[in-house]
């Protein structure tokens, strides 16, 4: 969304307020879970509440997860790779490292500060998890940043 500032000419963007940067987070982790064949999926756990992190002195970001279970037998690391290679293919920045069990995890960092996304296997061999970081954004006064978002 754009506006026209009155000392400007030119438009400037319209800051996210918090919900709206949960509610774009929470988008971009079922549009992650969306690329998991739809054969593997059991179910999906998109948790309704996260919480605020800061991103810096005056911003923060919501930061939220989301579980999917797969079959039984899914070979997670080749799905997760999938992810890796389509963002990386619509030219979005993205890294793979491997986590402390050796598991492949990889990182999708959108272009707008502070926004970014986890993609690896989940704590059960048969869970992939997402965990998802919106923009940064400022709250409003008075909004204390502590406990459920």
């Amino acid at each position: 969304m754009t506006t026209a500032t009155k000392t400007q000419g030119e438009p400037t963007k319209a800051e996210l307020t918090w919900q709206e940067a949960k509610a774009k987070a929470q988008a971009m982790e079922l549009e992650i879970a969306a690329l998991i064949p739809k054969g593997t999926v059991v179910s999906i756990d998109q948790k309704k509440k996260g919480v605020l992190l800061s991103c810096n002195k005056t911003q923060h970001k919501w930061k939220g997860s989301t579980t999917i279970t797969v079959a039984d037998g899914t070979k997670i690391n080749s799905i997760v790779k999938d992810i890796e290679a389509h963002y990386r293919a619509n030219g979005l920045k993205v890294s793979a490292d491997k986590d402390i069990d050796g598991k492949i995890l990889v990182q999708i960092d959108p272009p707008a500060p502070g926004e970014n996304y986890l993609v690896g296997g989940g704590v059960k061999p048969d869970e992939i998890w997402i965990d998802s970081g919106s923009p940064c954004f400022t709250l409003p006064e008075g909004i204390y940043p502590g406990g459920d978002f």
